[in-house]
């Protein structure tokens, strides 16, 4: 007897094919993105060895006039920056439930703490006593902070991509590597900002 296998029982199949394709895919996304990471790790790591190098074998650290930085706002953006990793959580969260809106907010509100910070640090750069070449304290004190702040400025627009992916339909209905590339990104910067603060500001 000849059987015919009609489409409808080919679309099983072809739907868990197509799904095992996505999760592949997705899985080569994340362990990609994990190397990158890794990568900007070792680069984070590099610098702070050699801060610790220099602190700890030359003399005249600081540049002449400076006692020392101060440390009251830099821990208030310290805060507000660790404090927005909960926040972009939140974000995450809410998309899982798909309420856009709450994610929408989340966000936004994780991208205001981000620029806060900024700002923050651009005002702290302008009441500085030294410069990138007052030795070599300044120069890894604005490298240091300045490539973080690169990121942070990074972390800030991937988080607007991913606030005007919510307003394309139907864009998070499946599948949400995108805010969560984002998250993790964002978490990672927070981390190196607390090493950071320990080392420029608290061990001084």
């Amino acid at each position: 007897m000849n059987r015919s296998i009609t489409p409808e029982k080919l679309q099983p199949l072809d739907s868990h094919i197509s799904q095992e394709h996505e999760h592949d895919e997705q899985g080569n996304s994340l362990f990609g993105f994990i190397v990158f990471l890794l990568s900007e790790s070792i680069i984070f790591l590099s610098f702070f060895a050699g801060y610790i190098i220099y602190k700890t074998t030359k003399v005249d650290w600081l540049p002449p006039g400076v006692s020392g930085l101060e440390v009251k706002e830099p821990a208030i953006n310290t805060v507000i920056l660790v404090s927005s990793s909960f926040v972009i959580y939140l974000a995450e969260q809410f998309l899982e439930r798909h309420n856009l809106w709450g994610f929408r907010i989340f966000l936004l509100a994780t991208m205001a703490m981000g620029t806060y910070f900024l700002i923050g640090q651009g005002v702290e750069w302008s009441g500085l006593e030294f410069g990138f070449t007052s030795g070599v304290f300044g120069g890894m004190f604005y490298l240091l902070t300045g490539f973080h702040g690169l990121h942070v400025l990074t972390g800030i627009l991937l988080q607007g991509i991913m606030l005007g992916r919510s307003f394309i339909p139907g864009n998070y209905d499946t599948g949400h590597f995108g805010i969560m590339a984002t998250s993790l990104f964002w978490h990672f910067v927070d981390v190196i900002w607390i090493i950071l603060f320990i080392l420029i500001y608290l061990w001084q």
